[in-house]
């Protein structure tokens, strides 16, 4: 028996091994939720309830899909051209500082139409300045990236929270480590009523569509997605494949500091070092879920977003643990990387 790479893969398979991966975790998380003694169909629609039972809980879902959805596209980006991106959680974390000390004082003059815009754009540069340096030290001394950008998750963090004990601490937080709020005007506008969901959630939507057309219809699109198939084959038809690079850590930096960005204006209104609870790891399970592909992203996000939300309210009312969500999610992964695996490789004995 050996396998053998498929040389088309058909539109059907690329649809349904998704959802079949999705099916297996779920099947595979029933066996651990019957385990702990409660009833599996209940508990998955405890679940549901518990995300989009009712208005509170489907925006707060939504609310929470919206990091996702960016540090998401921020995965997908950096991996479909081989960039191992593992720094999203850092470059979340710099977008979200930078709005809260360009936010707070220095820009408090600007109108809202311009300050909220402008904010957005300082967060992306904040992500993609603490990208360069991995991409750097992986072209000029062939140092791994997934190292390095794995480790600025940390420093990009302690040195968050040293601004936020030092010179953005909050005088009125009581001692409490936050950094100061923003201005009124800084704030997104909320797209519902009385909830947290925040007008992010519709500029992330609009964002995956054109990621997804960048990449699908541009020629930058093209030479990201040859730099990840071959690197040697596209250097030999032309492409340039360090600026290609540069240009794909920049959008990938530039979308996980948006949404450190995106959170602090339209949820915190200011900085904690616990503003993420996992957004920038999270993100790459949510690409992968996705397959890189930016539209699916949104998908993957918001089922992502459910089972997290959703796990609070079953764990309430059946008493088994919330950790159910994160093993569903796990299970999701692996189960989608066999899915992709047949989808490239048939069975030859």
């Amino acid at each position: 028996m050996r396998f053998e790479r498929r040389e088309h893969r058909p539109l059907y398979m690329m649809i349904l091994a998704p959802l079949l991966a999705i099916i297996a975790a779920l099947a595979l998380a029933g066996i651990l939720i019957a385990i702990a003694g409660a009833p599996v169909f209940e508990a998955y629609r405890r679940i549901l309830l518990g995300a989009f039972g009712s208005r509170l809980s489907a925006t707060e879902t939504l609310t929470r899909a919206t990091p996702l959805i960016l540090t998401g596209l921020a995965a997908a980006v950096a991996f479909r051209a081989r960039l191992w991106n593992i720094g999203a959680e850092g470059q979340f974390y710099f977008g979200a500082i930078a709005v809260a000390a360009f936010g707070s004082k220095m820009l408090a003059g600007v109108p809202g139409p311009f300050l909220i815009p402008l904010l957005m754009v300082i967060g992306a540069i904040a992500g993609m300045i603490l990208i360069l340096l991995p991409l750097w030290l992986r072209l000029r001394f062939s140092v791994d990236e997934v190292v390095t950008s794995l480790i600025l998750n940390f420093i990009a963090v302690l040195f968050v929270s040293m601004l936020i004990d030092g010179v953005l601490k909050d005088p009125t937080a009581f001692g409490w480590p936050q950094s100061q709020a923003l201005v009124d005007q800084a704030m997104l506008p909320k797209l519902i009523a009385r909830s947290r969901l925040h007008i992010g959630f519709a500029i992330a939507i609009v964002i995956a569509a054109i990621v997804y057309f960048v990449q699908s219809r541009t020629v930058f699109g093209v030479q990201s997605r040859a730099a990840g198939l071959n690197p040697s084959g596209a250097v030999f038809a032309g492409v340039r494949l360090g600026s290609t690079l540069v240009k794909v850590a920049c959008l990938s930096g530039g979308l996980a500091g948006l949404a450190g960005a995106i959170e602090v204006m339209g949820v915190k209104g200011y900085v904690t070092t616990d503003l993420s609870p996992g957004f920038g790891y999270a993100g790459i399970v949510v690409a992968m879920l996705a397959n890189l592909n930016p539209l699916g992203v949104v998908l993957a996000a918001i089922f992502t977003a459910t089972m997290f939300v959703g796990a609070d309210g079953m764990s309430r009312s059946l008493g088994i643990p919330t950790y159910i969500a994160d093993v569903t999610v796990a299970l999701s992964l692996l189960t989608m990387l066999i899915a992709l695996f047949f989808t490239q490789y048939r069975i030859r004995r």
